[in-house]
């Protein structure tokens, strides 16, 4: 930090030019990265369903397993000549669409409905690439749709888009949306409230400016491991949330600082330098915290998920060193002008001394701290018992809110009860290596009847289809034509070699991340009653088997973020008692905002007011892991902030009863300040159309409102008062071995260390 204080000091002017630059040469890439996420929820290289893929691309010659609903309304009806002719025009003009390989108009009702009663709804399905190019096809087949919409006149076609492709494609295009109008939305109030804060316009810049500059440079780093990644929609959430979020915190306190100690000589530079050696010590020791926290997202097996570990922790890190060098160098420039011009005068939130009132209620809190134990770990966990009823999945359609075309669109494949056709199961039956014979027909046909059989099945593709079932049209990819059906079911049922099977199982509806264990749990116990060696794979099992991937990797990432912020904390506060409550009292936070987040998103509760459907029915599986990263990481701030400060008083011969008091009364003005504008943040990402970056909000914002207030506030210092003594408790051993680390927001006054500071008696 002495390095860094020098740096910032004496040489200014280079600093600053040197971040200038980089924010120069990251604004492209930066613009670039949100276009490159992806929200396919990824694939894990052994899984179950990854094998059946392979089996189907490699024995199967399967390729066109994509596959686009388009839904059309008409008026008139495809009853109608008027109607038919319409849809006719309709499908020819889909089939020339550039990568569109093979269109399956709705006709009869049959296996699976393609044409609602009335004949005002059709289904149409359109196979697309699987993979390389899919994504442009899809905008090629959403163009040529409005071009039909407008081609056949006002109110005669409707056509809405929906499908795997075009649900991933959407939540990608409203998530980077989201994010905008989040950011925009968020600056503003921000720097309402900073100005309130400092009362000086250069003053109210900074924070938003820091802010700015590292999201800016963290999503050229994002864009840059799409080039050797797939890198998830959510990062941007991440990076936005820690850039405004932990930037505008630690620029707040460093500003604050640096006014601080500017008071002292008006000297800029020695101002600036001083700052460095302690508001920067504790930005410097929290973002660290806050990276450690986030690299717990990269703990799970899925490139998905960890590059969100990965771009939480870049923004993380570039965030830190951006306040700990270009934020002090402005500084530096700016010596009294940081306080111009002066706009608001507003004693009780811009005097930089202890607050009054804040010390009286922190002598109110400790004078009674059993009280306010007991009450606040109550509260909290009444909060949280909603979090033992979570449900985690991928959402899929429904983790977008109405009035997104794929998840209106599949509410009418639902309605036309052809939902199933996103929810196929693909099963593969092992012969073990001998070709199939006649009398192997007879043990296929009965366990395809007992498929067909069980409760919750529309349908079971497989060579014993009957004319019945092929007069819909759309069964996983068949013409009407029965000849080129009976060819086509031919080729699909038996690999190249003869010696494997296939069957596609098609449920009545789409199914819910909730509801494909049931569904998964029947299909299985038939299928190992037939004596056949199977595997079952198809999109629900991928969901679930990502799910299951990621909530596995769930206690191993929170036993690693206990253990390191302990062992970080240790170091600090030279204690064990004070890490070990730490992590408690993150740990209530955290099950708080679980427990509102599942009673809201998931339970429906003040759901409708929020703008969040009531039948998402899951949370997103990424969501608990990602809260816990984020939360966990960002609740240290506060808890550094003041627990510096208390050990500060302690250095300086304070009992410790006196000296908790006195750093809720130096510190609270400062943690609440930061917590509003964390809090607005967090906020701004609730009225986005992405149920999982609404929930990531919504959990955000509970959580830094609970933290700052109730928890650091009422919470910490009345343990404190309790424990006394034994806050600085350290093993004289233990003390002798660890390294000296010092996080203080001000060098002690006083030589020397505070009785029961040093250590205990070993």
């Amino acid at each position: 930090m002495r390095f860094l204080s020098r740096l910032v000091a004496r040489h200014p002017w280079p600093v600053v030019a040197c971040w200038v630059l980089l924010a120069l040469l990251s604004a492209y890439p930066a613009s670039l990265a949100p276009r490159a996420l992806s929200a396919n929820p990824g694939a894990l290289n052994d899984a179950e369903s990854t094998r059946v893929t392979t089996l189907l691309r490699e024995e199967f010659g399967e390729t066109d397993t994509n596959t686009a609903l388009l839904v059309t309304r008409l008026h008139p009806p495809l009853t109608t000549p008027e109607g038919r002719a319409t849809h006719d025009r309709f499908v020819r003009g889909l089939e020339e669409v550039p990568g569109v390989t093979r269109v399956l108009p709705g006709g009869a009702q049959g296996a699976v409905p393609t044409v609602s009663p009335d004949g005002t709804l059709a289904l149409t399905v359109a196979q697309i690439p699987l993979q390389e190019g899919a994504t442009e096809t899809l905008a090629r087949v959403r163009a040529y749709a409005d071009r039909a919409e407008r081609e056949a006149g006002a109110g005669r076609l409707d056509v809405r888009v929906t499908g795997g492709q075009a649900i991933a494609d959407d939540f990608t295009e409203f998530a980077e949306g989201d994010t905008k109008r989040s950011e925009f939305a968020a600056l503003p109030l921000t720097g309402l409230v900073l100005l309130l804060v400092f009362g000086a316009l250069v003053a109210t810049g900074l924070p938003l400016v820091i802010g700015v500059l590292s999201i800016t440079v963290a999503m050229a780093g994002v864009y840059g491991l799409t080039r050797v990644t797939e890198v998830s929609t959510f990062a941007q959430s991440v990076v936005t949330l820690l850039g405004l979020g932990a930037g505008i915190d630690y620029a707040l306190l460093m500003v604050n600082r640096f006014r601080e100690e500017l008071a002292r000589d008006g000297n800029s530079r020695a101002a600036a330098a001083r700052t460095v050696l302690t508001a920067g010590r504790s930005v410097l020791f929290s973002g660290l915290t806050v990276a450690i926290a986030m690299a717990a997202l990269i703990l799970p097996p899925i490139a998905f998920v960890r590059s969100m570990g990965l771009g939480g922790v870049l923004a993380v890190l570039l965030t830190v060193l951006a306040s700990v060098t270009a934020l002090p160098a402005l500084l530096a420039l700016l010596g009294e002008r940081v306080n111009s011009p002066r706009l608001l005068r507003l004693t009780w939130s811009q005097n930089a001394a202890a607050s009054g009132a804040w010390t009286a209620f922190a002598r109110r809190v400790t004078a009674r701290p059993w009280l306010a134990v007991i009450l606040s770990t109550l509260f909290l966990l009444v909060l949280a018992l909603p979090a033992r009823d979570m449900r985690t999945g991928y959402a899929g359609a429904w983790g977008l809110t109405a009035g997104v075309e794929s998840r209106d669109a599949l509410a009418d494949v639902r309605d036309l009860g052809s939902g199933g056709l996103l929810s196929q199961f693909e099963v593969v039956l092992d012969l073990h290596g001998r070709r199939y014979g006649p009398e192997d027909r007879v043990r296929f046909q009965k366990v395809v009847g007992d498929l067909r059989a069980l409760p919750g099945v529309r349908t079971v593709v497989s060579p014993f289809l009957t004319p019945a079932d092929l007069a819909g049209g759309t069964v996983t990819g068949l013409g009407a034509d029965s000849l080129g059906a009976l060819s086509l079911l031919t080729r699909r049922s038996f690999s190249d070699d003869r010696t494997l099977l296939r069957v596609t199982v098609i449920p009545e509806t789409y199914l819910r991340a909730d509801q494909i264990d049931p569904f998964e749990t029947r299909l299985r116990a038939t299928l190992a009653a037939s004596g056949f060696p199977f595997l079952v794979g198809g999109a629900p099992i991928g969901e679930r088997e990502f799910s299951r991937a990621i909530t596995d990797a769930f206690p191993t990432a929170v036993l690693t973020v206990f253990a390191a912020t302990f062992v970080l904390l240790m170091l600090a506060f030279r204690s064990l008692l004070v890490p070990l409550k730490s992590i408690v009292m993150n740990a209530l936070t955290v099950g708080a905002a679980y427990g509102v987040v599942t009673l809201v998103v998931q339970g429906g509760f003040l759901a409708a007011p929020l703008g969040i459907p009531q039948d998402v029915g899951v949370l997103d599986s990424s969501l608990p892991l990602l809260l816990f990263a984020v939360l966990f990481g960002l609740s240290m701030d506060y808890e550094i902030f003041l627990l510096s400060r208390v050990q500060e008083e302690v250095l300086r011969g304070h009992p410790n009863d006196e000296a908790v008091v006195l750093a809720v009364g130096r510190t609270a003005r400062i943690i609440t300040s930061a917590a509003v504008i964390m809090f607005i943040v967090f906020c701004a990402f609730i009225a986005g159309r992405v149920v999982a970056n609404k929930s990531i909000g919504l959990g955000l914002a509970v959580a830094v409102a609970l933290d700052a207030t109730l928890v650091r506030l009422v919470l910490v210092p009345a343990f404190l008062k309790i424990a006394g003594r034994w806050n600085w408790w350290l093993p004289g051993w233990l003390d002798r071995l660890l390294p000296k680390v010092r996080v203080e927001h001000q060098e002690p006054r006083a030589p020397g260390r505070a009785r029961g500071v040093e250590g205990g008696s070993g």
